[in-house]
């Protein structure tokens, strides 16, 4: 499904969810088109983690509406729902959460597996886009640098072409050079692919690179600045 020049690829509105009595979402608001980047900072607990497991339909809001492609995801059944997820949304943790015994082929065949694609289409796609990624096809996992982990995990989340990309802390685990390779992959993955990007982060000069820079305060996403 390709969204009309009108629709976004994520609109959250007026997302409320809290714990005990606690509220960690108050109200978010946000809208991203397709091509377009935004980060999200704020201090541990804040909320950060609550709001990507909204926007993947991990937990659903006591109210309000997180919409991927059109798509209300609190109106989904289970099954409808982890479809909807694996065709549109593709997310890269801050560890990678790889598979260290297989090859980084391997690891990023699973999802376009998992989403039915034959094995010979999900190999070629996996090794197109590692080969694009600059990442060895048949060094096992394990051997790789943090950095090149790193590009196995985006390339995992991007096999299945999702109009939206996720990522929770991408870079917290590496080091400065690997960093900085990290965020330059991510952030020109909106103009590249089409899709639309999400970055949670504690880093002030990952978020900087952002089109859209937005601090979790108080359950509400608030823009700080433009970036570009």
């Amino acid at each position: 499904m390709t969204p009309p020049p009108t629709q976004p690829v994520l609109r959250l509105s007026d997302v409320v969810y809290g714990v005990a009595e606690r509220r960690l979402l108050a109200g978010a608001d946000l809208t991203v088109p397709a091509g377009r980047s935004v980060s999200v900072m704020g201090p541990s607990g804040s909320g950060k983690s609550t709001l990507l497991m909204c926007l993947m339909g991990l937990i659903r809001p006591a109210s309000g509406r997180v919409e991927v492609m059109g798509e209300d995801l609190a109106r989904l059944s289970s099954r409808a729902l982890a479809a909807h997820r694996r065709r549109h949304i593709g997310m890269v943790f801050q560890f990678g959460e790889l598979l260290p015994e297989l090859t980084p082929v391997e690891n990023v065949m699973i999802a376009s597996l998992l989403a039915g694609a034959p094995a010979d289409t999900a190999r070629s796609r996996a090794q197109e886009l590692l080969d694009g990624l600059g990442v060895p096809h048949r060094t096992a996992t394990h051997d790789l640098s943090g950095g090149e982990r790193q590009r196995v995990a985006v390339a995992r989340a991007l096999v299945n072409t999702p109009e939206l990309l996720l990522a929770d802390e991408p870079t917290g685990s590496l080091d400065g050079e690997h960093r900085e390779a990290v965020a330059d992959l991510l952030f020109s993955t909106p103009r590249e692919h089409g899709c639309a990007l999400i970055v949670v982060t504690h880093d002030p000069a990952v978020a900087s690179r952002a089109d859209v820079r937005l601090h979790l305060h108080e359950g509400r996403l608030v823009q700080v600045e433009e970036a570009r």
